[in-house]
């Protein structure tokens, strides 16, 4: 067995973890709570945050079970995801929204964990490669975000560089993931791309802030012959538009500014957009670096993030995190990208 494997079975045998509570058995119980007759078939689809089964059912076809991570959000804040999905959805804007019972309920209690049915939605990873996909994409946006408009979140976050940046920051320098010999070195150079990327943010403290997805990447979303499908708010919170804007852009400069303007072309038939807010894409993208390393080192004790992500805690990914943190330092000072 690998030293990986080792470390791996050493962390599981050490540190139980909720969802070891999280058996077949379990699961099948407490979606025939819901008054529905599981055919017995069950099949886990990939989610590291929460835990998300495809359900067989009797005569009828199989729902989508998400089970929420245990004292991750209050009821109050599930609901509220829900609710802008069932918004959304009431809007004919094509998401995929929590299916609720005869008594209007959408989250579900059963013994740990709060638990949300779906229904199945089939669909492949947009692409994007084409003027009319980032056209289409681009509408779809604008149709959720101008919903996202009418009203705010109150029990969701803001999204901010306490809540994506230091905080998470810090818990992955408490935690034992960071070779000691690299931590001063990691802190530095995090710390300094944090208050960049919060200096740019504070300018546009003022900028109006809308209910957003939060986490809008292409596996977010399901594309069919109908168009494409949203699906997972579960990071869903109060922002700027741009931020489910920009996770969509790859490639180098030239390539992004590109797709960004035909996505805003297809975006603005359905709402305003600030021009302004394009400056804090590389602000943003340095938060979510941050946040991913944070959000993988607090998770470490649930044994299916060693299996997902063994290269985590060795030297040279963090020996590449402190590169990555000091180019993306340099990045902010880039101009922002034209598409006026």
């Amino acid at each position: 067995m690998s030293n990986v494997d080792d470390r791996i079975d050493e962390s599981q045998e050490r540190v139980p973890h909720a969802y070891d509570a999280l058996t077949p058995d379990a699961i099948l119980t407490a979606v025939e709570g819901c008054g529905l007759l599981c055919d017995g078939r069950l099949l886990a689809l990939n989610s590291y945050e929460n835990r998300v089964y495809r359900v067989g059912i009797e005569d009828a076809e199989p729902v989508i079970a998400k089970f929420y991570r245990p004292g991750r959000w209050t009821d109050a804040a599930i609901e509220e995801e829900h609710e802008f999905a069932l918004e959304l959805a009431a809007h004919e804007i094509p998401v995929v929204a929590p299916i609720a019972d005869d008594d209007g309920r959408t989250v579900h209690t059963d013994g740990t964990f709060k638990f949300a049915l779906f229904p199945l939605r089939p669909g492949r990873w947009p692409e994007l490669e084409s003027y009319a996909d980032r056209l289409s994409l681009g509408r779809f946006m604008g149709r959720i975000h101008s919903i996202g408009a009418l009203r705010p979140f109150f029990e969701r976050f803001t999204l901010d560089a306490q809540s994506h940046g230091y905080g998470p920051f810090a818990a992955l320098l408490q935690s034992r993931c960071v070779p000691a010999e690299l931590k001063h070195n990691l802190e530095m150079a995090g710390m300094a791309l944090l208050c960049a990327a919060d200096e740019r943010l504070q300018a546009h403290a003022q900028t109006r802030r809308i209910r957003v997805h939060g986490d809008f990447h292409l596996g977010n979303v399901l594309w069919s012959e109908l168009g494409p499908s949203i699906v997972d708010l579960d990071d869903c919170c109060m922002s700027w538009p741009v931020q489910d804007l920009w996770m969509l852009l790859d490639g180098e400069r030239d390539a992004m500014q590109g797709q960004l303007i035909d996505v805003l072309e297809g975006y603005l038939e359905f709402s305003d957009f600030d021009y302004s807010t394009v400056g804090l894409i590389e602000a943003l993208r340095a938060l979510r670096m941050v946040r991913f390393n944070g959000w993988v080192a607090e998770r470490w004790g649930d044994p299916a993030f060693p299996i997902a992500f063994p290269w985590f805690d060795t030297p040279q990914h963090w020996e590449r995190q402190i590169v990555a943190f000091r180019e993306q330092l340099e990045r902010l000072d880039d101009p922002p990208l034209d598409v006026m």
